[in-house]
């Protein structure tokens, strides 16, 4: 733990509001959160706990957002996420317990990883009816997710666009309506695991929450185009410095 000061809550309430513009569009915001945590002095287990309650927060701001298209789609989403919760929780319970020296090289080689799918060709996901012959794969592919996102977060909301969107070809306005919801219903027993296993530092977490709330609100009001190129170089040189950072005391035996 460390002393909770005003720029260390400034800074994470800026990063926060942009994580959740990235999560709510897309997704990779936890290649910035949850680095920052440990750069500002959580130990890296607290960090993936402290993380929820920002993930949680912004994904309930985000389903308010997006309550005109939740009328008819809750049924589905709900379904859909109550898919991940058995996966989620066993991830938290893995995430929670693991060493953070463990977790801290897990962690760089995810983020390294997610660096690079940035950069990567996108594919067209097919449009269209989804193909009864396929859509059986949604249940493992919900469960999957569950068990990383509970685990670490990072990333996840790629996996979900590539299942909604790969799986039952949704719309990305629909994939993006799902997925906020299935985040925030998931992340729930998530974080109580964290808290109850003593991972949370509530005054980061709080601000971290606060900025993502207000990103994920200006998000689902705005409709963002070009710049994307942009974007991915500066998230991608602020996770690989922060990477590093997190290497060098790794090295060092800490």
């Amino acid at each position: 733990m460390h002393p909770v000061s005003l720029p260390v809550l400034t800074l994470l309430f800026i990063l926060g509001a942009l994580a959740a513009v990235l999560n709510v569009f897309a997704g990779g915001g936890s290649m910035l959160t949850l680095p920052a945590l440990i750069f500002v002095g959580l130990d890296p287990t607290v960090a993936n706990g402290t993380n929820r309650v920002s993930i949680a927060l912004q994904n309930l701001a985000a389903t308010g957002g997006f309550s005109r298209w939740h009328g008819a789609e809750l049924g589905e989403s709900l379904k859909l996420a109550l898919l991940t919760l058995p996966g989620a929780i066993l991830g938290a319970w893995f995430g929670a317990r693991i060493s953070d020296t463990l977790f801290r090289y897990v962690l760089i080689g995810v983020l390294v990883l997610s660096t690079v799918t940035l950069f990567l060709p996108a594919r067209r996901l097919g449009a269209g009816a989804p193909s009864a012959q396929r859509r059986w794969l949604i249940y493992p592919a919900m469960l999957a997710t569950g068990l990383y996102g509970g685990f670490i977060q990072v990333g996840v909301g790629f996996l979900f666009m590539a299942a909604l969107r790969g799986i039952l070809k949704l719309d990305l306005v629909r994939v993006n309506v799902y997925k906020v919801f299935i985040v925030f219903l998931y992340t729930l027993p998530a974080l109580a695991i964290f808290v109850a296993l003593g991972k949370v530092a509530w005054g980061d977490g709080l601000a971290l929450g606060a900025g993502g709330m207000a990103g994920a609100l200006l998000a689902t009001r705005l409709h963002l185009r070009g710049g994307e190129r942009w974007v991915k170089v500066v998230l991608a040189i602020a996770i690989l410095l922060m990477s590093a950072k997190l290497l060098w005391p790794g090295l060092a035996g800490g």
